[in-house]
């Protein structure tokens, strides 16, 4: 599918940061010299050509208070990962939850990223975890450093 140029211009806006503003869009047209309506109807354009498939946003944690987090990985039975799922992403400390494909030696299926104050305060939320779904076998793995954290960019 052939992309204009309007439209390069738009995704290319929406890849980097996107403005803390009361009108990010407006803000987002402007930088490509577009009509905020202009700019939405080609967002729009994109979706309904499927070529936009997730718009989110990340929050860097440590400016907001986070200063710990941990990867947990959860031994989730198979036909359960649905509903477990869910309730673990229902926590507000948790901002991303996704399944994986467990191997022999790593049978862990369900992974969580939980945010915190402290380390400790990520082992609760892990216990915390535990005990509302009824899982208990899992492992916490906290960052030593991170090495990379950027979006994608496919127009510049």
């Amino acid at each position: 599918m052939q992309l204009s140029d309007e439209e390069k211009q738009v995704i290319s806006a929406i890849q980097g940061d996107i403005p803390v503003t009361e009108s990010p869009y407006a803000a987002l047209a402007q930088g490509v010299n577009m009509t905020e309506a202009t700019f939405l109807e080609l967002l729009k354009g994109l979706d309904d050509k499927g070529m936009i498939r997730r718009f989110g946003a990340t929050l860097r944690h440590q400016k907001s208070g986070f200063t710990d987090n941990a990867m947990v990985a959860w031994q989730v039975a198979e036909s359960d990962v649905e509903e477990v799922g869910s309730i673990m992403a229902a926590f507000s400390e948790v901002s991303h939850c996704y399944r994986r494909n467990p191997v022999l030696e790593w049978p862990y299926n369900l992974y969580t990223m939980v945010h915190a104050t402290s380390r400790d305060a990520c082992i609760e939320t892990a216990e915390s975890i535990s005990k509302k779904t009824g899982v208990s076998i899992y492992r916490v793995l906290f960052s030593k450093r991170e090495l990379k954290k950027t979006s994608m960019t496919y127009f510049s």
